[in-house]
């Protein structure tokens, strides 16, 4: 912000306590004195447009608490380009003298203030503060409420510092009876054992890391301190994460976490921001483990051996020396998980939930120190690739696990996920055999086999093949279904984005430090005391697991130069795009950024950093994607990102941006390349607005590097899952007029999931759910209403559309009311 001693600053730059004095001065004035008049003098003068219509938008302002006219006015006045010396000449025609007091620059004035500051003990310390008057300045600089000694020059120097010299610094200017306080200086003084050789001046300006966080491995009860440290003007902020998820008041330069859990295990880095500097430090593991307690009964010696069998935890019975019975720790060699969300069916009913469980899902393993990727709305070659590439990740001793929601079947024992391209009918061809995944798994030797799937696992009567797959016998498979053999799963359906039935209940058990199974048993238990699916939908466990493993078993990884190429590999198609700043002919600059929502769904975002002074309005707008990405220009440079479908991302998107939302990354076949377009106005043109583009390239964000958009690879998943056709040539009939698709209650119902009961039009939440076979129809749709009427099968049900998508989201939807759950109608045909 600008004080008024440069006339030729902007009145938008005005100090805050300055604006509203004038204003307060404006408000209250006479009519041929006040604000109104002043919107006369500049709309006659013509230098700055003001209209009838601005005139009355000012004058609403009254009706609003503490609203006011005039800063209304001088707001747009801003905008406009208006500076102090254009002010003080409309004042002056005005005769508004006690508004032009106001303008007038102060008798002592600060110009330039002392900045915080970081830097290491043995440096130099250097804070200035620079003062006029008419009259000679005198200068006193205090530490906290002490006065330094010596201190009488706008120049505080002490060196070199030591970590005693850590606080904060202000400085009294004096002229005459005259005196202004400098603003406060935060000096930080960082102290460690290695000898930084490096210069003052290499240390001063920029943001520098000087001190890294290091690993720990600590049991269970013991306290954690990590520790970092950067150096530069501005003093540098920092924000800690725990597997890339940002760790709630971790704020400072140490984290301490006392007696630690299970859960604090992971990956820890933190972000350092220091000015326009963002760095980050580097990522160090934290490894928990369970503490071993010896009990002796008795008092006696014990050799070596006993000694060594106590350390390995064997059980020494009739010596008197045994170990309580602790459970030994097991650990991963690494940990995967591929979570992938169909919704946006091309021949079968939208859904909504997938998108919200993958996300919620995504975070929490994370913190679990799992690799994750999350994918959203994959076709049948997709998915059999993105298959393989997980597969890649596997080797002996990792925990691999697979989580699945939208469309699916189950034949002969057989589990089948459906792909957005399935047709209608669909068969085994066109789906992939989750069996035939587990098998290529156990060929890894993977220690963990997880598979979550949350679809129906009705019958498909269109499907009769019966793949012949032989698994092995291993004592490490667990599945967890959301919902039993012949039955349907459900979401509830409300006015806001909310997660499934099954990971309603899975999220708020999946960080327990237990047995994946006995985790699994007690969302068992918690979704069989949810009213609205009781006796519908049940959680099945299926499991050969003979050891504890759990899913918060730390990682103790092995080295293989294979193996590390493979995992950057996978890093890199999680690498973001770097934000930019672009600078244009006119002089505006614009800031590019970039965040991801899922694996394949990347946001961009464009905020305007500079506009000239001789602009009257600057617009920067992003456009020309590749037709592969299939962007709808409707949903594109928004001004909310829910506006344009960011709804769980957008909390931690920057503000007063343009918002666009690029999805399906996985079918880019070549560099993402499109335009950010400029298109400013300027103040004295009276044409249409002016523009300027400028082509970007970002390469291959996120999971385009992976290449999921081949139609056809010769690999693993391909020669395992049963597949007679190739995607190319599969059978595909998509439904006519003459064809609808019905939803399945039981074995002869149809529900009609447009006339809703008058009850439910009044409710804002409903169970739906999730069968859909209709004439010729392939399987289990994922959702539908459950409270509709039945109808004959062969009536007309709705036809896939696409799936409108509220903005507010509902984390807690367990108050579903005892009148709408019994009002839930099934009709026996």
């Amino acid at each position: 912000m600008a004080d008024c001693s440069d006339r030729s600053t902007k009145i938008s730059l005005l100090k805050e306590p300055l604006l509203k004095k004038l204003c307060e001065v404006l408000d209250k004035s006479s009519n041929n004195k006040g604000w109104r008049k002043l919107g006369e003098v500049v709309a006659s003068d013509g230098r700055f447009k003001v209209s009838s219509d601005d005139m009355e938008m000012c004058s609403l302002k009254v009706l609003q608490v503490e609203g006011s006219p005039s800063h209304m006015l001088l707001r747009l006045l801003g905008e406009r380009g208006c500076t102090l010396a254009h002010l003080d000449e409309y004042l002056q025609t005005l005769g508004n003298l006690e508004a032009l007091e106001c303008l007038k620059p102060p008798a002592l004035q600060i110009l330039i203030q002392p900045q915080s500051v970081a830097l290491v003990s043995g440096h130099n310390l250097r804070l200035s503060c620079l003062a006029v008057a008419k009259g000679p300045v005198e200068y006193q600089w205090f530490k906290s409420k002490d006065e330094v000694p010596n201190s009488s020059s706008p120049d505080l120097i002490i060196g070199p510092v030591h970590p005693e010299d850590a606080g904060f610094y202000i400085c009294r200017v004096n002229c005459g009876e005259a005196f202004e306080f400098s603003q406060w200086a935060q000096v930080e003084i960082l102290n460690f054992a290695s000898v930084y050789k490096q210069s003052l001046n290499s240390l001063e300006g920029r943001t520098k890391v000087v001190i890294q966080p290091q690993p720990h491995q600590l049991h269970i009860g013991e306290n954690l301190q990590l520790e970092c440290g950067a150096v530069g003007r501005p003093i540098p902020h920092y924000q800690w994460y725990r597997n890339k998820v940002a760790i709630p008041n971790a704020s400072r330069r140490k984290l301490m976490i006392s007696q630690v859990a299970q859960e604090h295990q992971g990956k820890y880095s933190c972000e350092i921001r220091g000015g326009k500097d963002k760095l980050w430090t580097t990522e160090v593991d934290v490894v928990i483990s369970p503490r071993i307690s010896v009990q002796i009964s008795g008092a006696m010696e014990c050799s070596e051996d006993d000694m060594y069998a106590i350390k390995e935890g064997g059980n020494l019975g009739s010596s008197g020396l045994f170990l309580n019975s602790v459970p030994e720790q097991l650990f991963a060699t690494d940990k995967v998980a591929l979570l992938i969300g169909n919704l946006s069916y091309q021949n079968h009913p939208q859904l909504k939930a997938p998108m919200v469980d993958v996300y919620d899902l995504t975070n929490l393993l994370r913190q679990l120190n799992f690799k994750v990727v999350c994918l959203l709305d994959l076709t049948e070659s997709e998915m059999r690739n993105a298959v393989d590439e997980f597969l890649l990740l596997l080797h002996k001793g990792v925990y691999g696990l697979l989580y699945y929601a939208g469309h699916g079947y189950e034949n002969y024992g057989n589990s089948f996920m459906v792909p957005v391209d399935a047709p209608n009918p669909y068969h085994s061809a066109n789906c992939l055999c989750v069996q035939s995944i587990l098998k290529l798994m156990q060929e890894k030797e993977t220690d963990l086999n997880v598979f979550l799937l949350d679809m129906c696992r009705k019958r498909n009567i269109h499907d009769d093949s019966t793949p012949n797959i032989v698994l092995r016998v291993t004592a490490n498979i667990v599945f967890g279904y959301a919902t039993c053999q012949d039955a349907e799963a459900f979401e509830l359906s409300s006015t806001g984005l909310i997660n499934g039935v099954f990971v309603k209940f899975l999220k708020k058990r999946l960080l327990d430090d237990e047995k994946i199974t006995v985790v699994l048993d007690r969302v068992a238990e918690d979704m069989g005391h949810f009213d609205a699916t009781k006796g519908k939908q049940a959680l099945e466990i299926r499991s050969s697991l003979s050891e504890r493993r759990a899913l918060t078993d730390p990682i103790l990884p092995v080295e293989r130069a294979d193996l590390h190429d493979h995992s950057q590999h996978w890093a890199k198609a999680h690498e973001l795009p770097e934000s930019m700043c672009l600078n244009f002919d006119c002089g505006a600059q614009i800031k590019l950024g970039f965040a991801a929502e899922f694996s394949n769904v990347l946001v961009i975002y464009t905020h305007i950093v500079k506009k000239p002074e001789d602009m009257s309005f600057c617009q920067a707008h992003v456009t020309d994607f590749s037709h592969d990405l299939d962007v709808d220009p409707k949903e594109m440079n928004r001004e909310t990102p829910e506006e344009t479908g960011i709804y769980l991302l957008s909390s931690s998107l920057p503000q007063h941006c343009l918002y666009t939302r690029i999805s399906s990354l996985q079918k880019l076949k070549e560099d993402l390349v499109f335009k950010v377009c400029l298109q400013g106005a300027f103040i004295t043109m009276e044409d249409d607005p002016v523009y300027w583009t400028r082509s970007i390239n970002i390469g291959t964000p996120l999971i385009a590097r992976l290449d999921l958009h081949q139609a056809m690879r010769r690999n693993s998943c391909l020669q395992t899952c049963p597949m007679p056709h190739s995607p190319s040539v599969s059978p595909c009939h998509s439904p006519g007029p003459e064809r609808h698709a019905h939803l399945h209650c039981g074995p002869h119902q149809v529900l009609d999931y447009n006339r809703l009961s008058p009850l439910l039009h009044n409710q804002d939440e409903r169970v739906q759910g999730a069968c859909a076979l209709g004439e010729g129809g392939g399987g289990d749709s994922y959702y539908h209403n459950m409270s509709l009427h039945c109808l004959e099968p062969g009536d007309a049900s709705s036809s896939p559309g696409r799936a409108s998508i509220p903005i507010e989201a509902s984390d807690d939807i367990d108050e579903l009311q005892t009148v709408f759950i019994n009002s839930l109608q099934l009709q026996q045909q």
